[in-house]
């Protein structure tokens, strides 16, 4: 980090007491110190480059700490945001529509995060919506209520990390508008599709009706998706290359089949790496591969997947319901290692195995 000259002192500057403001407060942090300030008093500092291996190409943003406990200072944090701040959240209950579009960079996210005492709570529409805001890190917090979750419309870089979404009208995390290179990790997403419309896929990369939507690159790693969840507990759309899905661990107990959703993950996108995962409690197949368009659902790999069919009713009841297979034009593998127990097999007729 480039430390600002106004803030090198020696010996190390004393922190000063927080000034009363009705607004979130603010830390700045430079050389060994911290200020806390009110969000209405802080005044940015410049900063030179720094010479040397650490130089950059322009002045160094001060960081920032900005800790909010109410509705009304989240929502001017998140307008407010810059690179490099991080946004804390108190323990406590944030209700409303939060939205941001201000964007970090891809060496100095913007953090948002709090403990899961910390609840973002919606009666409708998003819960928590980063609007062509690239870069932000939403960390530990738990949202909930209104139409969807999490959503990330053209906004890149984009990481959700140890966060909890659920009892939502439709989609819990929803990668859209080519939001490329994001990243959900390490969450819980259940109770979704409460509306009964069969909207409520766990975690949604793309969108479906055309291949515009370029929503690349999406990591979907070490979650818990379900029970509860109304629609696929993954869907990869057609126009979305190079997802990953692994580690994961899916029950499928909420599904509906409702616009056929009756698989634990449905890919209808290219390249997609699908390893280590765990699920039970589908109504139908296991994972499911399909070409919504010509050239898609193409590619994809699957490999150490443990899949429990016991109780499932479909016609189906495969581990990999493969029906787009061909060999030359739209190749999928099925590693030898996937383990399948119940059902009618690992695979649909036709599909080689190993």
């Amino acid at each position: 980090m480039q430390i600002p000259s106004e803030l090198r002192t020696d010996p190390p500057p004393r922190s000063l007491p927080p000034r009363r403001s009705s607004g979130a407060r603010v830390r700045v942090f430079g050389g060994t110190g911290a200020v806390l300030l009110s969000a209405s008093s802080l005044v940015p500092l410049a900063a030179p480059a720094v010479a040397g291996p650490l130089a950059g190409p322009g002045p160094a943003a001060t960081a920032r700490v900005v800790e909010v406990s109410t509705a009304g200072e989240l929502k001017d944090a998140l307008a407010a945001a810059r690179p490099g701040d991080t946004i804390r959240l108190a323990d406590g209950t944030y209700r409303g529509n939060f939205r941001t579009t201000a964007a970090g960079t891809s060496a100095s996210h913007i953090t948002l995060t709090g403990s899961p005492r910390a609840v973002l709570t919606a009666s409708g529409g998003y819960g928590l919506y980063v609007n062509g805001a690239s870069y932000w890190t939403v960390k530990g917090i738990t949202v909930t209520g209104g139409q969807k979750g999490i959503v990330m419309d053209a906004a890149s870089g984009v990481v959700i990390d140890s966060v909890t979404v659920r009892d939502l009208a439709m989609e819990g995390v929803h990668f859209r508008n080519s939001s490329k290179n994001g990243v959900i990790k390490n969450s819980t997403i259940r109770d979704t599709g409460k509306n009964g419309s069969g909207m409520g896929e766990g975690v949604y990369v793309g969108s479906a009706g055309g291949t515009d939507d370029k929503s690349d690159n999406v990591q979907i790693l070490g979650n818990t998706i379900g029970p509860g969840v109304g629609g696929e507990n993954i869907d990869i759309k057609e126009g979305t290359t190079g997802a990953k899905i692994s580690g994961n661990t899916f029950d499928g107990s909420g599904l509906t089949g409702a616009h056929f959703d009756d698989s634990w993950v449905d890919i209808k996108g290219n390249k997609v790496l699908v390893e280590n995962n765990t699920g039970r409690h589908t109504s139908n197949n296991g994972y499911e591969t399909h070409s919504q368009q010509p050239g898609w659902g193409c590619g994809t790999v699957f490999r150490g997947n443990r899949s429990d069919l016991s109780g499932a009713t479909g016609s189906g009841r495969y581990g990999f319901n493969i029906t787009n297979y061909d060999a030359s034009g739209c190749p999928v593998t099925i590693a030898g290692d996937n383990t399948v127990t119940g059902g009618r097999g690992v695979t649909n007729p036709g599909v080689p195995v190993g």
